[in-house]
């Protein structure tokens, strides 16, 4: 804007020499002069802001995407593999039937329903069962299953509406793309309490779930406790 003050200074020596009629059109002039100088700092000032706001908005963006980096660094992220293509057959609605064989006396037999669906883009498995027991009453069952690619396991996470601990089975690191097993995974190393082991598989082109839990006594021979056939909607 220097060019506006050099000017301003050459219309007000003029003005000075001239008559009434030219000093009032020079008062005219540097009230207009005036205005655009205003204008001119309320347009700097307002784009000055917008500036400060974009630089600000920039930097949050670039420090967010820094931080999702290091954490893919920390924690690289993996797709998908062989365990969830055979979870992923397990999805849908199913009608269950829950066997349990008792040490001593005839199986007890129960019946209820599942729901399968695969979470979290497809990498683990969420089964909700709701079973009618015998006397009239409703109990609920949560598992959640899923397969490392890194270690070839599988890890399966139980709750249930019966008891307030958790159960966590884990496979040995062997899969054969049709059969999961699983063996029990104590969460309290000092009590490790019964050892059991968990198999399932599809059966009849996929239409029957089979899962089979099993007691291991100390000779190595396992007994089977648990059987829920599931079979599909």
């Amino acid at each position: 804007m220097g060019w506006h003050v050099v000017d301003l200074v050459g219309m007000l020596s003029r003005a000075l020499k001239c008559g009434p009629r030219n000093r009032t059109k020079f008062r005219s002039l540097f009230g207009l002069e005036s205005a655009i100088r205003r204008a001119i700092l309320a347009i700097f000032a307002y784009r000055l802001r917008a500036m400060k706001k974009w630089i600000t908005a920039t930097l949050l963006i670039a420090t967010a995407v820094v931080a999702q980096q290091t954490h893919n660094q920390y924690e690289p992220p993996n797709v998908p593999g062989a365990g969830q293509r055979l979870l992923a057959q397990f999805t849908g609605d199913w009608d269950v039937v829950k066997t349990f064989f008792p040490t001593n006396g005839k199986p007890i037999v129960t019946k209820g329903t599942c729901k399968q669906y695969m979470i979290q883009d497809g990498k683990f498995l969420q089964s909700d069962f709701t079973f009618f027991n015998l006397d009239g009453t409703k109990g609920t069952g949560t598992g959640i299953s899923g397969f490392d690619s890194k270690t070839n396991r599988f890890t399966t996470v139980w709750y249930d509406s019966r008891q307030t601990t958790m159960s966590i089975r884990q496979s040995d690191g062997t899969f054969d793309g049709k059969n999961v097993v699983l063996w029990d995974t104590p969460l309290d190393s000092e009590h490790p309490g019964r050892k059991t082991v968990a198999r399932a598989h599809l059966e009849e082109d996929g239409r029957v779930l089979l899962h089979r839990h099993f007691m291991i006594d100390d000779k190595g021979q396992e007994r089977m406790m648990i059987e829920l056939r599931l079979t599909r909607k």
